[in-house]
């Protein structure tokens, strides 16, 4: 049995608008060992991505909310320390629910086994973990690109993001990326292979997006919401299909945006083109997550898929990282390093 001081962030205060640092509280107390069934592992990695900011709110959602003096949710990668599960042995790297904290105990049947073999450990939370599966699952099932189509997909150099605009040119399809700087557009195509990406704060954002889809956008892979959605939406073709994924411009809003009621508009547009718009959570599509591991690790080995990572060192350090994620300043998949990888 283990004696281990655990280091937690919990959420202090349900945030008002964007969250702040006093919206959490870091605690000390013992890791719990394992009772039959669980493991004790620590935690190598941490995720961190846009959901988070929902989970927060006391509102009813697709998931229930954290509570106030709770550790915050997280999906970990983390390594097995003490084992009473039979399909798990002690210094097995696994990914699960972990949650904000240095050590986490959970059934054994909530962690699946990280291969190596397949990439980076820390991949787990990232290109091969739900935000790959997400890109995968949601892309194929809904937006179904088709050779030749035009994609456009919202914060493309994000996880989610740029795997969706990777695996539309798999797929055959073009894509058009929109990011929130010119570094992170620069990087979309020249790293990620996007035909082009566009800066959403450009003053004339809309009228480029125009001009570089002139037969009309397909699939719109949408994550943000705003503006972007307002620029999109005259160019949908009729048919086109569009995953709604996240809505990242509007997470801290604390009222409905000011101007006109552009409803009947989207309806409209709805109606008359036949679109497909439906939103979707990753375990929608749960019975799939095997296969886009096994394809995306498959394209990821094959060069054929790119991830970029922004890692974040220490616990203490999540709080500010998704505060800061949530204002787009990270440029990639954001994670946490809790403690050294294994030897």
């Amino acid at each position: 049995m283990l004696n281990l001081t655990n280091h937690q962030i919990l959420l202090a205060a349900r945030p008002k608008g964007e969250p702040k640092p006093e919206d959490f509280e870091e605690v000390e107390t013992s890791a719990r060992s394992p009772e039959v069934g669980e493991v004790l592992c620590r935690t190598i990695y941490l995720s961190l991505d846009p959901y988070m900011r929902g989970r927060m709110n006391a509102g009813k959602s697709y998931a229930k909310p954290v509570e106030v003096g709770s550790v915050m949710e997280g999906g970990t990668v983390g390594q097995v320390l003490e084992s009473q599960h039979e399909g798990l042995a002690i210094g097995d790297i696994v990914v699960g629910p972990g949650g904000w904290q240095e050590y986490f105990t959970v059934p054994g049947v909530k962690v699946r086994k990280v291969d190596p073999a397949w990439g980076p450990i820390s991949t787990a939370v990232g290109v091969l973990g739900m935000p790959g599966v997400t890109a995968y699952t949601g892309l194929l099932n809904i937006g179904k690109p088709q050779p030749k189509e035009t994609l456009v997909v919202a914060a493309a150099s994000g996880a989610v993001g740029s795997a969706v605009g990777q695996i539309a040119r798999i797929k055959g399809a073009r894509s058009v990326g929109v990011a929130g700087s010119s570094e992170k557009c620069r990087f979309a195509t020249e790293e990620f292979g996007f035909d082009v990406c566009l800066n959403h704060r450009d003053p004339d954002f809309a009228e480029q997006l125009r001009a570089v889809c002139p037969d009309g956008i397909d699939v719109y892979f949408e994550n943000v919401g705003g503006k972007v959605f307002d620029a999109v939406l005259p160019l949908l073709n009729e048919f086109a299909r569009i995953p709604v994924c996240g809505m990242i411009a509007h997470y801290n809003s604390t009222e409905l945006p000011p101007g006109p009621n552009l409803t009947p508009l989207i309806l409209r547009s709805i109606l008359t083109k036949r679109l497909t718009l439906r939103g979707f959570i990753v375990w929608d599509f749960a019975s799939q997550e095997a296969e886009a591991l096994q394809m995306m690790a498959g394209w990821l080995q094959d060069g054929q898929l790119r991830y970029h990572e922004d890692v974040v060192e220490g616990l203490g350090s999540a709080p500010q990282a998704l505060i800061g994620l949530l204002n787009g300043d990270n440029f990639g998949k954001v994670v946490v390093r809790i403690s050294p990888e294994p030897f």
